[in-house]
């Protein structure tokens, strides 16, 4: 629904949506499903908008929308908090609540029906994501790996990003707050960060992994955050100003330890990262950063395609994923004049 100022007017759920039907296309594929995790808040929403833009084509009986779980806030001494005098504080039970809101939506007897085996999952807020990516999902394939994880290499030891590490023999995610300065600058012979590989929430699962492995896991993966908690004092609801209770939270890389088989695909930044993480004007994961680097990867197509560009470098292109998926299909261009900015 987010609009990022692409001179199409393309939003977030257009462009993956439109990505869909051309792999779906390239690959003579008869349907490809996407399966959508919204939250109470805005499942409404989310759901009349593809309603109003007709599924962008892709057919109401494949888009499914399910809401990611709730779970109830507790005290220190674990009494549930109430939020009212008759309703009880509720909070999101974090973005790990994917696999078992797959489970109690019915989306993962919808996959079994249709018989789907492979599950590709990315967060939205990537403006350059591949959904179905034919590369990273065909390899983990071959691979025979239960699990992947797509990555970018950190910009820098800062950035905040959680990286892969292995840990007892097993590839997990550490985040960037647990590691030390000392520690996330560390460098090879090279001059390559050791603690590099930086997650960008895009993974590849096996149907089986997630039904028969992580589902029957996930009571040991909760996490524990302490919050400020609103809560119900027997005349009013009270924000308190210290830390009053928790919140139950899981996390979707939790499960990696779980996998016997795992796969790291790294994949160049500036073709597949553009998160859009912050507001307008930010110098960084903003609509202004990822509309530039989808222009500047329309322009790197067109130029790889062997096509002259001319004018306002700095203008912004795009090309629609009804004509390219990856850089694919544009041998028109071959040594013809395109004046920039453009929009195939």
């Amino acid at each position: 629904m987010y609009d990022i100022g692409l001179p199409s007017g393309r939003t977030l759920f257009q462009l993956i949506a439109e990505r869909i039907r051309k792999v779906t296309s390239l690959c003579n594929a008869l349907t490809l499903p996407l399966y959508i995790m919204t939250s109470p808040a805005n499942h409404q929403m989310t759901l009349d908008y593809f309603t109003a833009n007709n599924f962008f084509e892709l057919g109401v009986d494949n888009v499914f929308l399910f809401q990611q779980g709730m779970l109830p806030c507790l005290t220190e001494e674990g009494k549930i908090i109430m939020e009212t005098a008759s309703r009880v504080s509720m909070a999101p039970d974090g973005n790990g609540g994917l696999y078992t809101s797959l489970q109690s939506s019915g989306a993962v007897a919808n996959m079994r029906a249709r018989g789907i085996e492979f599950l590709h999952v990315f967060s939205i807020d990537n403006a350059l994501v591949k959904p179905a990516d034919p590369v990273f999902v065909g390899y983990c394939i071959q691979q025979q790996a239960d699990c992947g994880n797509k990555v970018v290499w950190k910009a820098d030891p800062y950035e905040k990003v959680g990286v892969v590490a292995l840990h007892n023999g097993k590839s997990r995610i550490v985040e960037y707050s647990e590691m030390t300065d000392e520690v996330a600058s560390q460098m090879d012979d090279t001059g390559k960060l050791i603690y590099g590989a930086g997650n960008i929430c895009n993974h590849f699962y096996t149907l089986d992994f997630v039904q028969d492995v992580i589902l029957p896991n996930m009571g040991a993966l909760y996490h524990i955050a302490r919050k400020k908690i609103p809560f119900w004092n027997g005349r009013e609801t009270v924000t308190p100003s210290d830390i009053n209770g928790v919140k139950l939270e899981t996390f979707i890389f939790d499960v990696f330890p779980l996998s016997k088989r795992m796969i790291v695909w790294e994949v160049e930044r500036n073709e597949e990262f553009a998160p859009v993480k912050n507001a307008a004007g930010a110098l960084s994961d903003s609509p202004d950063t990822a509309r530039a680097m989808i222009s500047n990867v329309a322009k790197d197509w067109l130029r790889k395609a062997g096509a002259n560009l001319i004018g306002d470098e700095a203008a912004i292109s795009e090309i629609s994923p009804a004509i390219s998926y990856a850089g694919e299909g544009l041998d028109e261009y071959q040594d013809k004049a395109i004046s920039m900015p453009f929009v195939l």
